[in-house]
């Protein structure tokens, strides 16, 4: 008797494999390229900011875009600090800032919570309307709460700041809130409300941790918005000990010369806040952006 032994079978060629990995992985490597590009192309405007206020009056002029600071010209920040009054212009936009911000996270949250979880007449109608808040420009109130503080005796006070800024960001706030409340089960307030919790106490006990990325969401966005404002607050403010941060720079824009160079160090201290802000909550922005596309 005879053991034929059968051929054995050809293994699998791994070249296929290789080149598919190949493929991907240069795949990959042209998207990071062309992330990078595109980064790149997005912090060319900042790079760009922080290398003029390094320089001295007379090397602004030229073909080149970006020049060398040799040495760096720090007396550009020591004016911006001295004559500029800096250190008042911030702590006066910080204030005016940080109040709206806190106003509109709070208006928000609470507006959210009523559209989404109350039954009333009339409420998809008026959020309706706060909606269409969204397409008037900010500066296209100025007229009309000019004439409106102007005859309550209200201008040159922060809150004729404070109260417009609020106004105009509440509607995408809203949005915002409404969205991300639709993707919270309603069993969690259900079972507080059984056990006894008020409706302030599920809003600022439940649903407040809850909806953080949301409102830092708000927050980051309204801080932006309303940080680098400079006309409203031109018109509006005439006292030297109240005007914002943006006054700073025409400190320095004079009839027939303007140091350059201390604009563009104090247009750098402006962008620092909102560039920290950004980056401390990008996390919990796209959290709260993206929580209210998908709904249950």
């Amino acid at each position: 008797m005879t053991n034929s032994l059968s051929p054995a079978a050809p293994l699998p060629s791994t070249k296929p494999h290789k080149e598919e990995r190949r493929k991907v992985s240069g795949g990959k490597i042209l998207m990071m390229a062309f992330l990078i590009l595109i980064a790149l192309f997005q912090l060319f405007p900042l790079i760009w900011l922080v290398d003029y206020s390094l320089l001295k009056s007379g090397e602004f002029f030229g073909s080149s875009f970006l020049k060398w600071p040799s040495p760096p010209e720090w007396q550009n920040y020591v004016n911006a600090f001295t004559y500029g009054r800096v250190p008042r212009y911030f702590a006066n936009s910080l204030i005016i800032t940080v109040i709206t911000v806190m106003l509109s996270a709070l208006v928000s949250l609470m507006m959210g919570y009523a559209f989404t979880r109350m039954k009333w007449k009339l409420s998809g109608v008026v959020l309706s309307l706060i909606m269409m808040g969204m397409i008037i420009p900010i500066h296209a109130t100025l007229l009309p709460n000019f004439i409106l503080f102007n005859k309550l005796g209200m201008l040159n006070n922060m809150y004729t700041l404070i109260l417009p800024y609020s106004a105009i960001v509440i509607p995408m706030s809203v949005l915002i809130m409404t969205g991300f409340l639709e993707t919270i089960p309603r069993a969690i307030e259900e079972s507080a409300v059984i056990d006894g919790a008020s409706i302030y106490g599920v809003i600022f006990k439940i649903i407040f941790p809850i909806t953080k990325p949301a409102l830092a969401t708000v927050c980051v966005l309204n801080f932006i918005s309303t940080w680098n404002e400079f006309i409203m607050a031109n018109t509006f403010l005439t006292s030297e000990d109240l005007k914002t941060i943006p006054f700073s720079i025409m400190k320095f824009a004079g009839e027939y010369s303007s140091n350059y160079g201390a604009q563009f160090a104090v247009m750098t201290i402006i962008a620092i806040p909102t560039i920290l802000i950004y980056l401390l909550f990008t996390e919990q922005m796209t959290k709260g952006i993206t929580a209210g596309a998908v709904k249950g």
